[in-house]
């Protein structure tokens, strides 16, 4: 079973939400905060689990422009200057299934780097 590709991808500048809707009929609101702080960059992911490093501060960032790559994949340039990591269909897909378990993940990392201060 191949993995299911956008049919549209657009970008709500007031909500800072990236409605996907993939041919299998999945749909999702992705928040650019999520996306940014899951960025498939090695800047973000380091090039292996443990070298991933916690995005902070990334409430109120904003995507400034969806670049295509190829028939695979998206660039998104966001307004902090991160304009790195390339988001497969594969990984937009994986994103849109697992947010919930990833943005738990998520905050959980935050209060935590929170209570270390």
């Amino acid at each position: 079973m191949s993995t299911p590709t956008p049919i549209e991808i657009n970008y709500q500048k007031k909500s800072n939400l990236l409605k996907i809707v993939f041919d299998n009929s999945t749909e999702c609101m992705l928040s650019a905060e999520f996306l940014r702080v899951y960025s498939p960059s090695a800047e973000v992911q380091g090039h292996h689990p443990s070298e991933a490093i916690l995005q902070v501060g990334k409430e109120n960032v904003a995507i400034t422009n969806i670049e295509p790559v190829g028939n695979y994949a998206i660039k998104l340039i966001f307004d902090d200057g991160h304009d790195t990591g390339l988001y497969t269909w594969t990984y937009l897909y994986d994103l849109a299934k697992n947010y919930d378990i990833l943005w738990q993940d998520y905050q959980l990392k935050l209060m935590q780097e929170h209570d270390k201060k």
